[in-house]
């Protein structure tokens, strides 16, 4: 039986499971430890405990959830979920050759509904900004939440704050403009729908949480061993990536100039030891009420 996925993010699952599945997995080595700066510091400021069972929420490749798995032992358990069929395949072969104990992956649609049993926390990297609608995701995940468990999610802030990703952005944007009637799939309300603290605080609220707290973290990313590498990287993944994704064959005939453009904007961010640019990020913690108080 196919696990369940909502009309409204079908496209995003196509998305996920198909182009940006293969350009994550050509940029690995750039993603994870750039992400993982963050994840990490997310999981420095809420812990999980050794027995408890932990959702992680768009678990991609799963090496969060591996890690995670690590801290909650001996007797706890980490579930790993993620829409795309080919991140969890790819994540289950990676935990069963490292032989972690203690961690299992499936394919849900967290907006879908039916995520297994309680958990004592939930954890997200980067993964619950594609949602097209976050309030039911999210009311979903709180429902499954042991009563008092935290949600504690890694999301991005606001374009400006991370300039590299900005600049291309704007770089791409004086040849190109964002098709809304491309044949692509996008990847849904995009990486950035969450960068707002207000917009992101009244999803928990209307999403059933309380004790919502945002902290700002901020990094230096690598995003290339040399210039050529970030250009190829930031026209591969995130917002100017996507504009000329959508675009298609006519982004490919003026490639040349979009190359230039984005060599010009990432130029500035060139060190001795490579490209890199400030990562800002908010890690957003929330807790599920009570016995008594939760709502419905």
């Amino acid at each position: 039986m196919e696990p369940a996925v909502t009309a409204a993010n079908r496209e995003a699952v196509e998305a996920w499971d198909g182009v940006l599945f293969e350009r994550f997995g050509r940029f690995r080595h750039i993603i994870l430890p750039g992400l993982g700066a963050h994840g990490e510091r997310a999981l420095e400021l809420h812990p999980p405990q050794p027995g408890e069972r932990v959702l992680d929420i768009g678990c991609g490749f799963g090496d969060t959830a591996r890690q995670i798995a690590g801290m909650v032992q001996p007797g706890g358990e980490v579930v790993g979920v993620d829409a795309s069929p080919r991140f969890i395949d790819a994540a289950r072969a990676e935990a069963d050759e490292a032989g972690v104990a203690g961690v299992r992956f499936a394919v849900a649609d967290v907006e879908a509904g039916g995520l297994e049993g309680e958990f004592d926390r939930a954890f997200s990297r980067f993964g619950t900004m594609f949602f097209a609608n976050p309030v039911r995701a999210l009311r979903n995940v709180r429902e499954s939440l042991v009563p008092g468990g935290e949600l504690c999610m890694v999301v991005w802030r606001q374009k400006p704050d991370n300039p590299w990703l900005y600049e291309t952005e704007r770089a791409v944007e004086q040849f190109l403009d964002r098709r809304e009637d491309s044949e692509e799939p996008t990847c849904g309300p995009g990486p950035f729908s969450m960068a707002n603290a207000d917009t992101t605080s009244g999803i928990l609220v209307s999403a059933g949480y309380e004790d919502i707290l945002l902290a700002r973290c901020d990094t230096q990313m690598l995003i290339g061993r040399d210039l050529q590498e970030a250009i190829d990287y930031t026209m591969a993944l995130g917002p100017g990536a996507e504009i000329i994704r959508l675009a298609g064959e006519h982004a490919e005939r003026i490639r040349p100039k979009l190359v230039e453009a984005v060599r010009g904007a990432l130029a500035p961010f060139e060190r001795p030891d490579g490209v890199r640019g400030q990562m800002s990020t908010w890690i957003v913690s929330a807790r599920a009420p009570d016995a008594g108080e939760r709502p419905r």
